[in-house]
């Protein structure tokens, strides 16, 4: 750099020469530090709008591919790294024109360390999601929250390794260090109790696989759909549209249902009510008709069916425990007289639909309550509907009584 500045102060007018005294440098410095700021501007100027759309524009022509369709969302991200390490790089030469010292240089080399572990942690969460996605692809079973808990887990290792380089490069005992810790991180640990307690409890959630992101659970106090499961808390997005964040200590301590964990089978479960009758025949043939309607419903599961909709699954009971029961699959159906009310005999229908999600699922429960209101229709059967009579009784014979005497009078 000295070489180049010394050349270019050679070839400069000595007028400027002289000038330069009062500024306290030369032309060559000024020259060599303009240059190197514009070179800065150029590049970053390239890697934001020609290189990138370049590149994005090859990436596209092979979007039929899984990792070049990932790779063109996150091409901005991944490019961004380099493009701050080597303005950063020029910045430095263009900065130690005029001055060199140690504050800078280590300054400066925090700067690359940030950037180059941020790079690092960039192409990791880039992998992951390839990973992620081929699966997904591949109709595989997908645990989204493990890869969220890995790159989480991975922000924390960085942080850590960062810290110990720079450090290192302070010139502290790292060995020293991480020795003394050993009774200050007991001091520590007590008082981030609280901290550890849920990080350990987000991998006990992710281990125990209670719940998944996106799946829709119900605690003592909450009600929603899981958007992230972090190191410390969960996010819950609620009916009400409210997000709301629970500590993992909370959650692990609770009961949590999760309704979006079952395979097939979504219940629905009502009452008919119709009048008091002594027709059992025909009671036993409303009974068949509902029965015989509900096994041939396309949406409602029964046991012939189940082989054709789980396909990939085995269902069948072994020595330890029922799969049925694990993967979430309900195939009951049951159309019984099941009681005798004060006004009514009540037949109960209890079947399970096909799919297990809310809007379909009451779009077949729509369906089944309208095959089954025409059954009634056709039927001898009559609906009950509750009645009051009130009987006023007492005040009809007084009314009575009056109408009477009044005769006698006459």
């Amino acid at each position: 750099m000295e070489h180049i500045i010394n050349l270019l102060n050679q070839r400069m007018p000595t007028e400027l020469l002289h000038l330069s005294a009062y500024v306290y440098t030369t032309p060559g410095h000024i020259i060599i530090f303009l240059s190197l700021i514009i070179l800065v501007m150029l590049l970053s100027y390239l890697f934001r709008s020609p290189l990138k759309k370049f590149i994005k524009y090859r990436l596209y022509r092979n979007r039929r591919e899984l990792v070049y369709r990932l790779l063109f969302h996150r091409i901005e991200k991944i490019i961004k790294p380099f493009r701050y390490l080597i303005s950063l790089f020029l910045l430095q030469k263009a900065i130690e024109v005029f001055a060199v010292s140690k504050n800078i240089d280590f300054f400066f080399f925090l700067l690359y360390t940030v950037i180059i572990f941020w790079w690092i942690y960039e192409a990791i969460k880039f992998m992951l999601y390839v990973s992620l996605s081929l699966k997904i692809e591949k109709q595989q079973n997908v645990r989204k929250e493990l890869f969220n808990l890995i790159l989480n887990i991975f922000k924390i290792v960085i942080v850590i390794v960062v810290v110990l380089i720079i450090l290192a490069k302070q010139g502290v005992d790292i060995t020293g260090l991480i020795t003394s810790l050993g009774v200050g991180g007991i001091v520590i640990a007590l008082s981030a109790k609280d901290t550890l307690t849920n990080f350990f409890d987000s991998i006990r959630l992710v281990g125990e696989n209670a719940f998944s992101m996106g799946d829709w659970i119900e605690t003592a106090e909450i009600q929603g759909f899981v958007v992230e499961i972090g190191l410390a808390a969960t996010r819950i997005r609620t009916f009400e549209n409210a997000l709301v964040t629970i500590p993992n200590s909370k959650l692990v301590s609770g009961y949590i249902k999760n309704w979006s964990k079952r395979l097939v089978g979504r219940r629905i479960k009502f009452h008919i009510k119709f009048k008091y009758t002594y027709d059992t025949v025909e009671i036993d043939r409303v009974l068949f008709l509902i029965k015989d309607m509900l096994e041939q419903h396309p949406d409602i599961v029964n046991d012939n069916k189940l082989k054709y909709l789980i396909k990939m699954k085995q269902t069948h009971d072994n020595s330890l425990f029922n799969l049925k029961d694990t993967l979430g699959v309900q195939s009951t159906l049951l159309v019984y007289l099941d009681e005798i009310d004060s006004y009514s005999m009540n037949i109960l229908v209890y079947a399970y639909s096909i799919s297990t999600k809310w809007e379909e699922w009451l779009s077949v429960k729509q369906n089944v309550i309208k095959k089954i209101i025409q059954i009634i229709d056709e039927s001898e059967l009559e609906l009950a509907v509750p009645l009051e009579e009130v009987v006023l009784k007492r005040k009809y014979e007084r009314a009575t009584c009056g109408l009477q005497k009044t005769h006698n009078l006459n």
